[in-house]
């Protein structure tokens, strides 16, 4: 009896501890893509000449990055993360960061060379959180 005691008292502290780098890259996203999405849609006039974008793809994608935002906030917050919305969330973020270099690569949104680099930053940047959030999906 006393070893199942023990045994349950340690679980809680293992999980948290094989979890922390996946909600560290969940939140992370969290912050990264809300604080995008919100930019898109309150600055887009100002970013329209500067990132040579049109209004007409900012605030649609402002309000998908939102969206998408408070959603793996959704995710991150849970006891317990789910590895199917985890797995979901990688997905989306390796197809968002693809589609981001294919955009620049064939010049689908006509954006400037300043337009063009923020693009592949974010694409990077995304990967990057994709990465992060396998490597602590694997840890669960």
């Amino acid at each position: 009896m006393m070893s199942s005691q023990n045994a349950s008292a340690v679980r809680p502290a293992d999980t948290a501890r094989s979890d922390r780098l996946l909600r560290f890259a969940l939140i992370a996203d969290v912050v990264l893509t809300g604080a995008n999405g919100i930019g898109y849609l309150v600055l887009a006039t100002v970013l329209d000449p500067f990132l040579g974008v049109p209004r007409s793809v900012q605030y649609p994608v402002g309000v998908f990055l939102t969206v998408y935002a408070l959603w793996v906030l959704t995710v991150a917050r849970r006891e317990e993360i789910g590895r199917g919305a985890v797995g979901v969330i990688i997905a989306l973020n390796t197809a968002w960061a693809v589609a981001g270099v294919v955009a620049v690569a064939v010049d689908a949104l006509t954006a400037t060379g300043a337009g063009n680099v923020w693009i592949v930053f974010q694409a990077l940047t995304v990967a990057g959180m994709a990465g992060l959030q396998y490597m602590g999906l694997r840890r669960l």
